[in-house]
């Protein structure tokens, strides 16, 4: 505090004015006569729905636009809200709000927190795969073909194959994957040996045209066989007045979990695009057989500012150890890769 002949300086007057206030506001109140602890509910009570929100996702009802699924997809970003009510509070100056704020942090810690702890020492493992949609609207398919093939994988599984732009991933991965399957629109390269590659039917009853997104290949690897996946689940769609639009996606989803369900090979794998997310009640047929790799957040689409992570790794009767985005290629989508303990 500055003092000019013995005076206070003004903005000390100012602050020490601004400190007897807050006393005399907290002790008894403003001119509504409300204090620091009467007032300020309505953001409290935001506050506890926000942690509402959190805790017990899975009670909001998907009967009305799919509103439970279409929270659990953006359910990490709700954390937002905790800095925004807190600044509130400290705006407010209302100690109940201030309190209240506590609860969504703890909600979103329980949840998430762990997902910001750093990697620990990198854990042994026995398989690198990598899973990517590649776009079929993708301007540079061969760029994106040579980044996978430098990514030192083992298996690479791509979605979204269209026939024109099959060839520059062929002939990219040709020498370091030299089995591979396709059908329909996705694809298995893989430096082991495949058998028995078939279609997987994935596809909604009510889609007439030709459409085949899923496909099963036994990799015969050093460690034994092994049974992978990769599936395209149908796209979902937000808007009005339906909110979230995943009917086909969830029929999908209770296909490919059915089909791995019946998989005689103990070791499974599955690669894929499943337009959604592991909070999603949706993709609980396929998410309640397999132990997903899920290190960090992993967001991986949009490429250009990823927001949810709808690309997956999965394993049965292995242990996903550590998985990872890699670099944007020219898909909408970043490919994703992990490492496997068998």
């Amino acid at each position: 505090m500055e003092q000019t002949n013995g005076e206070v300086a003004p903005e000390g007057r100012a602050a020490a004015t601004e400190r007897r206030s807050w006393r005399v506001d907290r002790r008894r109140g403003d001119a509504r006569g409300r204090t620091v602890w009467t007032r300020g509910w309505i953001l409290a009570s935001l506050a506890t729905l926000v942690a509402g929100l959190l805790a017990f996702h899975a009670v909001v009802p998907n009967t009305v636009g799919n509103l439970g699924s279409l929270l659990e997809t953006f359910l990490p970003w709700l954390g937002l809200a905790v800095p925004v009510l807190l600044g509130l509070a400290l705006l407010r100056r209302s100690a109940t709000a201030l309190a209240a704020t506590a609860l969504p942090a703890a909600a979103w810690t329980a949840l998430f927190g762990g997902l910001l702890l750093p990697a620990g020492p990198e854990t042994a493992h026995d398989l690198t795969v990598l899973q990517h949609n590649v776009n079929d609207e993708n301007p540079d398919h061969a760029g994106t073909a040579r980044a996978l093939a430098q990514a030192g994988a083992d298996l690479i599984a791509l979605e979204e194959l269209t026939p024109d732009a099959l060839p520059a991933y062929e002939t990219a991965l040709a020498s370091g994957y030299p089995h591979r399957a396709v059908v329909g629109t996705v694809g298995l390269w893989s430096e082991h040996p495949l058998a028995d590659s078939r279609p997987v039917d994935i596809k909604p009853k009510d889609i007439d045209a030709d459409w085949s997104r899923g496909l099963r290949s036994t990799v015969r690897g050093p460690s034994g066989d092994m049974a992978v996946y990769v599936a395209h689940l149908p796209s979902v769609r937000v808007g009005l007045p339906n909110g979230l639009s995943s009917g086909r996606r969830d029929e999908s989803a209770v296909a490919l979990g059915a089909a791995i369900a019946a998989e005689r090979l103990d070791k499974v794998i599955l690669l894929g695009d499943l337009n959604g997310t592991l909070d999603d009640r949706g993709l609980a047929p396929v998410t309640s057989r397999m132990t997903p790799a899920k290190e960090g957040f992993g967001f991986s689409w949009p490429a250009a500012f990823p927001l949810a992570r709808i690309d997956h790794v999965m394993t049965r009767a292995m242990s996903p150890v550590t998985t990872w985005t890699l670099p944007a290629t020219g898909s909408d989508h970043l490919p994703v890769a992990a490492r496997i303990k068998i």
